[in-house]
């Protein structure tokens, strides 16, 4: 066992992993942050996404001990200061850009990734970048619509699918 030590949400954490610890069993297990889902354990569907050090990455795919002493973001540290959703949670939420809630850490933290780098994106562009996550339940469209409501655009002429 090794410890590995990184900043978590703005917060020094630290734990005991084997070498072979994958990033997204670290954070559920021993960090007992149980927001970042594991859907597939292969990077296939997305639900484990988190940032780290600024880039979005599949957490299942890399190991904690990668992670010493990086800059890791998760789904819990989405929400604004005052525990209030931010821009892109709250576009979920009134554009029902969630159903069942499995994939929904994933695809926030995608848009998230998104939104940083790309402010306006157009329908084409969210939906290509949300090619990395998988969602059984709501056929994208207003996850779609979501994201691009958190980018300020105007979402009225995204037409379903």
């Amino acid at each position: 066992m090794t410890t590995v030590s990184m900043t978590v949400n703005g917060r020094p954490m630290s734990g005991e992993a084997e070498g072979r610890t994958l990033l997204s069993s670290f954070l559920r297990e021993t960090l007992e942050l149980t927001g970042t889902h594991v859907g597939c354990d292969t990077g296939q569907c997305g639900a484990c996404t988190v940032h780290v050090n600024g880039k979005s990455v599949k957490s299942c795919n890399m190991l904690a001990m990668e992670a010493e002493g990086a800059e890791v973001s998760t789904i819990e540290g989405q929400a604004e200061a005052d525990g209030s959703l931010n821009a892109i949670q709250a576009a979920f939420q009134e554009h029902h850009g969630l159903q069942c809630g499995f994939c929904t850490p994933g695809m926030v933290m995608s848009a998230a990734a998104l939104l940083k780098d790309n402010p306006r994106p157009s329908e084409a562009e969210v939906r290509k970048y949300l090619s990395g996550n998988l969602c059984r339940c709501t056929g994208y469209h207003n996850i779609v619509k979501a994201i691009m409501a958190a980018s300020g655009q105007d979402v009225s002429a995204i037409a379903a699918e």
